[in-house]
């Protein structure tokens, strides 16, 4: 970066950076993002007739475009540059432009305080860096988010350089493992990895003289003999394997080899999935708008892992010492809980054996508060005591320890981070979507913001449990670190401010192996191809059909003037971030799209006093203002109201058998749980272009990324796309099947949970082989938690104890 800027001063560029600069002044601004700074630019570059290559290929054009932010003080002007993902730089330009300064983390900061006149000259710092130096790191930003085989790789070379250590780790690891006190894989009769090293070759002889598909009931006395417990297989074959695999990794250690051992081993029974502020429930409630998907994921994902240990444990042969597979979803129970169950304090998860849904309540403190369901926002003052009182359940629930904890969302993350901290359990987190990057400047105005949202308690919860977990699964790579254009969500925590509070210098190492992408999947039975029309029920067929485009309700707004045309359909909560007034406004302001097709849209509301709060009240209104404003009546149908999962299911493909299109056009959108419903239904699906749909839908070449807030270019590429379709009359078929074949082939939970697994026993074993930093870093963390983290939490009780 160095080299680029003194580009800039070694040339007649230093005079246009100056008129850059007094043409950013003229704005009467003093803060300015990427897209505006490169509006600016081009505007200067058009008034001053720049040839077409300055704007990317002059040395100025280069810094503009690795520039996110601007700051313009009074005299010197700030620049926070990228140059490339994963790393910023912040870069000071002299009052006399003499030239650049390469500042600290901590001058920045200072002089966004004083931005919003907020600056005080000692305020906490922050600083997660020691607790990283010395540990595994990738050094290449392709490579974020993928720790396991990272650490794969890293291992298999610490074998070959130091095997006895190594060899003896291997043991250890292997020795511990136990199930309710029953020793698995390797008894006391082995006493070193050297002896496990030979006893390997005598089990492996002895195995080759066995039938291989003797049950290993059969000869289990045998090997317990050699010193070899039960869980290396279920048959002759499958021991001889695990043992061949073990005995390959000790000789010539391979990524591939490791990777294929681990997952063999047994070490994982008993799971919690945390997921609190929902109405996490399966009969008439899958959470509300703000956690919907949430609930989902944790729901399917607790079957999975179900259906996946219980494979596990029988490949292992562990059924024979009765052993089962127990997952329990934790969350809270809500006594006043509007005809649902969310009121019982233990419900079975269906379509499992020993999953089930655990709820505890919060302790009562107001039980006006307490005793009904909770915003995201407002949860933080009860975690702590929630966190004390699920432990206790939970083991007595387990009879045991569990073996894995995941948190959801930031409450779920923090409860986690408690919970594995007391019970000493590996700790994944899953954020679905960090909530700081959505809201924007929200860290800067954190103060004005405070009653409404706590910003304050959630960006603190937010620190400590991603610092505190041993891995994170992300469901994309822009999650982590976003896009060239675009910082990532938990990039977005490396470095910032929260004014008179705190100032974070260095939050979060994005280059950790704890990192993982592991995306979810989709509910099979109910989303699945349009064409498989022997999967579809009829008569559920004729009810949707009725409901989308036909039948007259209280909860249903719009008579279509001809339902024929094809349609093009959302659902989706209605949020401001996920923006269906936007989509509105975009077919509203297109008489092309008015023409050919139809809008139908599916939310859970249809009037405003049904709302929950201020900001979807308002989104609602909007809404209806926006297809009066355009006169949409006869072109829109408006749902508003909750559908079954089939129902839902059914739908997507109903729009399929019309060749309809879907529309996903939120302002932000982390991953997007229903961008995969509609793509494996058939759909072409064209999504915002900000957040994960941008891995979702791999081509970007094809138009289907959308800028919501470009609503011109948003409805030419779809009439584009619709024009397509009329010349080629195969072309939305094979833009079809492409997308259906790329979620059933990169997004299924069966992948999921197998790298799920995988990616708790690896850490697991890291951290007992090479526990790094982590009691100290833990310390810091519960420092935050009590200094910071509860004094915030306890003025929101304060607030509550007053209703």
């Amino acid at each position: 970066m160095h080299e680029l800027v003194q580009a800039v001063f070694g040339s007649d560029e230093k005079t246009a950076l100056h008129q850059l600069i007094d043409a950013l002044r003229v704005l009467d601004k003093f803060y300015f993002l990427r897209n505006e700074i490169l509006h600016v630019f081009a505007d200067y570059c058009q008034q001053y007739q720049k040839p077409a290559y300055f704007y990317y290929s002059s040395a100025i054009g280069k810094l503009i475009n690795y520039t996110h932010e601007i700051i313009l003080e009074a005299e010197s002007t700030w620049f926070v540059v990228r140059p490339r993902i994963g790393s910023q730089q912040v870069w000071r330009l002299r009052p006399d432009f003499t030239g650049f300064d390469l500042m600290t983390p901590q001058a920045f900061l200072d002089v966004s305080d004083r931005l919003v006149n907020r600056y005080q000259p000692h305020i906490l710092e922050i600083d997660l860096h020691p607790f990283y130096q010395g540990s595994p790191t990738i050094d290449d930003p392709r490579n974020i988010g993928q720790g396991l085989a990272f650490l794969n790789h890293y291992l298999c070379n610490q074998l070959l350089t130091n095997p006895e250590y190594w060899v003896e780790a291997l043991f250890k690891a292997l020795h511990r493992l136990h199930y309710n006190n029953i020793p698995l894989l390797i008894s006391d009769r082995i006493s070193s990895g050297t002896q496990l090293a030979k006893r390997l070759k005598q089990a492996l002889k002895f195995l080759s003289q066995r039938s291989p598909n003797e049950s290993y009931e059969k000869f289990r006395v045998d090997l317990q003999e050699l010193g070899f417990e039960a869980g290396w297989g279920n048959t002759a074959a499958r021991v001889s394997e695990t043992l061949e695999l073990f005995e390959r990794l000790i000789d010539t250690p391979q990524p591939a080899i490791l990777e294929a051992f681990v997952s063999r081993i047994p070490a994982v029974f008993r799971v919690v999935l945390i997921s609190i502020h929902g109405w996490v429930g399966q009969q008439d409630v899958l959470g509300r708008d703000e956690t919907l998907g949430q609930v989902i994921y944790v729901l399917e994902q607790a079957r999975s892992l179900e259906n996946k240990l219980q494979a596990e444990i029988k490949l292992a042969g562990l059924d024979l010492l009765g052993i089962k597979p127990h997952v329990i979803i934790l969350t809270r129970l809500i006594p006043n809980c509007e005809g649902t169950e969310c009121n019982l304090r233990l419900e079975k998860v269906q379509n499992t054996e020993n999953a089930w849904i655990l709820r505890v309540p919060f302790r009562e403190f107001n039980p006006e508060i307490t005793n009904n369901w909770i915003s995201k926002f407002d949860i933080w003052p009860y975690l702590e005591t929630f966190a004390e009182d699920a432990e206790k359940e939970l083991l007595a629930e387990f009879q045991g320890c569990p073996s894995l904890i995941i948190g959801n969302y930031s409450d779920g993350n923090l409860v986690a981070s408690l919970l594995s901290r007391s019970l000493k359990v590996t700790q994944c987190n899953i954020a679905h979507s960090l909530e700081k990057p959505k809201y924007l400047f929200s860290n800067l105005y954190w103060q004005d913001l405070e009653d409404q949202y706590h910003f304050s308690a959630q960006y603190t919860a937010d620190i400590i449990s991603m610092n505190a977990a041993d891995f994170i699964i992300t469901s994309s790579y822009q999650e982590i670190v976003g896009t060239p254009d675009s910082m990532g969500q938990y990039e977005s925590y490396k470095c910032f401010t929260m004014p008179q509070l705190y100032h974070v210098i260095d939050g979060i190492d994005l280059f950790s192996p704890k990192f993982n992408m592991v995306p979810p999947g989709v509910d099979d039975k109910n989303f699945f191809p349009y064409t498989q029309k022997e999967d579809r029920d009829p008569s559920l067929s004729a009810q949707v059909i009725d409901l989308l485009f036909h039948r007259e309700d209280p909860h249903i707004f719009g008579k279509l003037n001809n339902p024929n045309k094809r349609p093009i359909f959302a659902i989706l909560p209605i949020t401001f971030i996920k923006n269906l007034t936007g989509l509105a406004e975009c077919f509203g302001r297109s008489q092309a799209l008015q023409e050919r097709c139809n809008l139908i849209i599916v939310t859970s509301k249809l009037h405003p006093d049904a709302a929950t709060n201020p900001e979807d009240t308002r989104e609602i209104q909007r809404l209806h203002d926006i297809i009066n404003q355009y006169h949409l009546d006869g072109n829109i149908r408006w749902l508003g109201m909750r559908l079954p999962s089939n129902y839902i299911g059914e739908a997507y493909r109903v729009i399929g058998d019309r060749q309809g299109i879907y529309v996903h056009f939120a302002r932000f959108e982390a991953f997007g749980r229903s961008i995969l419903e509609a793509m494996i239904s058939g759909l072409p699906t064209f999504a915002s272009k900000f957040g994960g749909a941008l891995e979702i839908i791999a081509d970007q070449e094809n138009g289907f990324h959308l800028n919501p807030t470009d609503l011109e270019e948003t409805a030419n590429k779809i009439l584009n796309f619709l024009d397509q379709c009329d010349t080629h009359p195969e072309h939305w078929n094979e833009i079809s099947e492409e997308m259906s074949q790329r979620i059933r082939n990169s997004y299924n939970w069966q992948s999921h949970t197998s790298q799920l697994l995988s990616l708790a026993k690896m850490f697991s074993f890291w951290n007992f082989i090479a526990p790094e930093n982590n009691e100290s870093r833990d310390r810091y963390m519960e420092t935050l938690f009590h200094l910071i983290y509860k004094p915030r939490a306890e003025k929101i009780l304060e607030k509550h104890l007053k209703f």
